[in-house]
């Protein structure tokens, strides 16, 4: 047996950070850029938090290695009012995130190019920047993480014999969202479902060329699948239907490797549970000054259709620049998101229907996001994917799925440092909504929303930083907003143990 070399524990490096944030805004829940990529934690018109955290992170250039991390956040937030079509049933309720939480909790090792990781950890996209995108279609930053284990590759991992000419990454986990209050105290209770106890599997697999080339060409695909949990049917407030969808290893399983005969009625004939995912592509350009070219497709997909790219011109595309110094602009994005095709608005698939004389499958309207037996691919009202496609969060008419999933976009970002203690991001989008492919919206509505931020880092005071924010709403989407936050934090790190 291998013996681990007591030094990877004698010695043990923390960071360490403590915040204030402040937010207001003029309408119930907080401005689209301040609330979207930012881990759930700001979604309220008035927000008073504090957080605290400490980390110890892992060392990928060991062979053995670990890494831990808490973080929690807790305060004073403003409630939104909740409730179906209030002025004709006067049924509402005040609702507002919990006073404290622990946004992450997590222990990983890794050994050699193979990690494992236990708990909530914020993970964001596996290759879109964060800070400017406006979000990976399949996994972005703009939801609270989940308790679970995953694990896979550290990095990308060069395959044998092939001379780093072919790499490859790859990431699996399941995950459950501990979500069930929110739901239960969001949902109307007049119509639909709440799908409550459910799990979420997680895998990525991507190829990427010789990264040490000037060009680089990256492929593979995202997949994720709802499964589990109790599904419950109310109209006007009684509840008319329950099914207890499986849990078991088999559902485990089935996550894994779609296959049918779940508890469900489609899941019997089709395939047990909510997949969803994206195709990836990407091309990077290596300048001789260090700087980073890079252009990029997701192509979304919710069954075979689309997987067989049958959804047209469907995807996030998008062009990236990265400055290899300090200067004006460090980074940039343009990003176009369009979700209108959805493989064709009609669905007819013959065995949902018994008696029919129609043996013609037809397996369109995608109806990206939602699913006949989950509220949709959202942890406490926050996509998970991208949050262009407005999140149920928003719909204070307590229906919980996506209501705006047939839309379309633009999305530009850019940051810079104005000095060496002043830095700058700024934002914009603009995007028309039909509603979605079962509940089509005439006219269309359109949402325009901006957000500066400005970032004080004094070389007086090393680990400070103020951040402000300013961010506006206007259209029918999400009505008009103005908002703006302030962030002021403090990082450090310590020592702990000698070698």
């Amino acid at each position: 047996m291998m013996a681990i070399p007591l030094a990877i524990w004698a010695q043990v490096q923390l960071d360490w950070q403590v915040g204030l944030t402040a937010g207001a805004g003029d309408s119930q829940l907080a401005p689209y850029y301040i609330a979207a990529n930012r881990g759930g934690t700001v979604t309220q018109q008035y927000s008073t938090l504090l957080n605290a955290g400490i980390y110890h992170h892992m060392d990928t250039t060991r062979r053995l290695s670990w890494g831990a991390g808490v973080e929690l956040w807790g305060g004073w937030t403003s409630s939104a009012t909740y409730g179906l079509n209030p002025s004709s049933l006067g049924v509402t309720h005040d609702e507002h995130p919990a006073r404290v939480w622990v946004q992450q909790a997590w222990l990983e090792g890794k050994y050699r190019s193979v990690f494992i990781t236990l708990g909530a950890k914020q993970q964001g996209s596996p290759l879109l920047s964060d800070d400017l995108s406006s979000g990976d279609l399949t996994r972005s930053a703009n939801a609270r993480p989940m308790m679970g284990v995953g694990g896979g590759f550290v990095n990308f991992q060069s395959v044998p014999f092939t001379r780093d000419w072919l790499q490859i990454r790859g990431e699996l986990g399941y995950y459950k969202p501990a979500d069930d209050k929110w739901l239960e105290h969001h949902y109307n209770y007049y119509n639909h479902f709440i799908t409550t106890g459910w799990w979420l599997n997680y895998k990525n697999l991507y190829f990427r060329s010789h990264p040490g080339k000037p060009f680089v060409f990256t492929i593979g695909m995202q997949a994720a699948c709802q499964f589990g949990g109790t599904n419950s049917t109310y109209m006007a407030g009684k509840l008319v239907n329950t099914v207890k969808q499986k849990a078991n290893a088999e559902a485990f399983f089935k996550a894994l490797i779609p296959h049918s005969g779940g508890s469900h009625g489609g899941d019997k004939v089709f395939f047990e549970g909510n997949h969803l995912g994206t195709w990836d592509v990407m091309l990077e350009y290596h300048l001789r000054s260090g700087a980073l070219l890079r252009g990029y497709y997701q192509s979304p997909w919710e069954d075979g259709s689309g997987i067989g790219k049958r959804n047209g011109f469907d995807g996030l595309w998008g062009l990236e620049y990265r400055a290899a110094h300090r200067g004006w602009i460090t980074g940039a994005v343009l990003e176009y998101i369009d979700l209108t095709n959805q493989s064709g608005p009609i669905h007819w698939a013959p065995a949902d229907h018994q008696g029919t004389t129609l043996t013609t499958n037809v397996t369109g309207m995608d109806d990206y996001y939602n699913n006949y037996a989950f509220n949709g691919y959202h942890n406490r009202g926050m996509a998970i994917g991208s949050p262009m496609v407005k999140s149920p969060l928003y719909n204070t008419d307590g229906h919980l799925r996506f209501d705006h999933n047939a839309m379309r976009g633009f999305h530009v970002a850019i940051k810079g440092d104005l000095s060496s203690e002043w830095h700058y991001r700024a934002m914009g989008s603009w995007r028309k909504s039909h509603g979605s492919m079962v509940q089509p919206v005439e006219p269309a509505v359109t949402a325009t929303s901006l957000m500066l931020e400005t970032t004080y880092q004094p070389a007086r005071v090393a680990g400070l930083e103020c951040r402000a924010q300013l961010a506006l709403d206007r259209g029918d989407l999400y009505g008009n907003n103005l908002g703006g936050l302030i962030t002021v934090s403090y990082h450090g790190n310590l020592t702990l143990g000698k070698r």
